[in-house]
């Protein structure tokens, strides 16, 4: 899952390796991912909410869960773990709290769902918090947050996933990423959006490391005897992800709480399978033969902004509070103090302008998944 604010900085050059290849302009990503999404049965209205979704990621600057997963997502709908035709249904519910089922639905569409879910209730009785079962990965959690953003309330979106995290102190893999975002509107200044991956570094930026064929930092990975090491493929020979500060002695015990705290709001609250029973998002890796409960799990909450105290004179505090950590004194050899969610924007601000860049490995995956689906592919 994704780590934003965290991770994903402009001039990071991580990042610059992104930088590369060809632009193409959002609208014809857009034509092209709903496309997809129709061809494989999902509705009009469905494959536009879920293109939105995953292309959020692209827009926000987070490369690793946007258009670049499309494919993984087919593969996951052909080996029957997607539904594209879910009948999405809240199995429990209070007047301020639901659960739902996803009825395995793609969780760009299941999460979106919720998340409406939890601003219809929040309008009537000051907030809302759904927890969600039996759906599958839903991308960035702060689109699903920041729905809430234009009815002045805060958002929360969180979700488990698939175990690639070793808590402290084991070499066994009982945890996903678990993601959380809190997205919280200002007035005249941007929203507040922090969205982090609940590891020292999301999965993504393996991925990144690995095309570079770089070794990661000191404290993102352990081997499969629990020794720290540097090696941005091992995962694929038994080692783990580590939590949240690395190590013990760097605060590793609360990452590993932090994302905790995730699996159960996402899946024991709802009856979504949890720690190392949750479903792999690559189809081709076998799902766990325990199945404690059903898909993945989301948490999505919004919180009326005046049920607590007007909503202009929070707002107008949200500014100041923002303002007060632009104007804190940067240390040296950095320009600037960042608020959670700067990053992001300001790639959303340049790439709504110049276009998305796709590696051209990402290009030929997408032109190969348009020839078997006998549709037009990416010029």
């Amino acid at each position: 899952m994704a780590s934003s604010f965290k991770d994903n900085f402009i001039g990071d050059p991580l990042f610059l390796q992104l930088m590369q290849d060809k632009n193409f302009p959002y609208q014809q990503l857009f034509n092209f991912t709903k496309t997809v999404f129709q061809k494989i049965g999902c509705s009009d209205a469905h494959a536009d909410t879920a293109t939105n979704a995953l292309l959020s990621a692209d827009i926000r600057g987070i490369d690793s869960h946007g258009i670049a997963r499309l494919s993984g997502y087919i593969r996951l709908w052909e080996v029957k773990r997607v539904n594209a035709t879910p009948d999405i249904k809240i199995i429990h519910e209070t007047p301020s709290t639901a659960v739902v089922d996803g009825d395995s639905g793609l969780g760009l569409i299941v999460a979106p769902f919720a998340m409406q879910i939890a601003i219809e209730k929040a309008k009537n009785v000051g907030t809302g918090w759904v927890s969600v079962q039996n759906s599958n990965h839903f991308g960035i959690a702060a689109h699903h947050a920041m729905m809430a953003l234009e009815h002045d309330m805060i958002g929360i979106a969180m979700t488990n996933a698939s175990p690639l995290v070793a808590p402290t102190f084991s070499i066994d893999k009982m945890l996903g990423t678990n993601p959380i975002c809190v997205a919280a509107p200002a007035g005249i200044e941007p929203p507040f959006v922090a969205d982090l991956a609940t590891t020292t570094a999301a999965n993504g930026k393996l991925e990144i490391l690995q095309r570079k064929n770089a070794e990661t930092p000191v404290g993102w990975v352990q081997d499969a005897e629990g020794n720290s090491t540097t090696d941005a493929n091992i995962l694929k020979k038994g080692g783990a992800l580590l939590p949240l500060g690395g190590d013990r002695e760097h605060g590793s015990h609360k990452g590993y709480a932090l994302g905790a705290i995730v699996d159960i709001f996402s899946a024991l609250l709802s009856g979504a399978n949890y720690a190392p029973w949750v479903p792999p998002f690559p189809a081709y890796v076998p799902m766990p033969a325990q199945q404690p409960g059903k898909g993945i799990g989301h948490f999505l909450g919004a919180m009326r902004i005046d049920a607590f105290r007007p909503a202009d004179e929070f707002k107008q505090h949200m500014d100041n509070w923002i303002k007060g950590f632009r104007n804190a004194k940067p240390i040296a050899g950095q320009e600037k103090v960042l608020v959670p969610g700067d990053p992001e924007r300001e790639f959303e601000e340049e790439r709504m302008r110049n276009g998305i860049p796709l590696l051209e490995m990402v290009v030929e995956d997408l032109n190969g998944l348009a020839e078997k689906l006998s549709m037009g592919g990416l010029k």
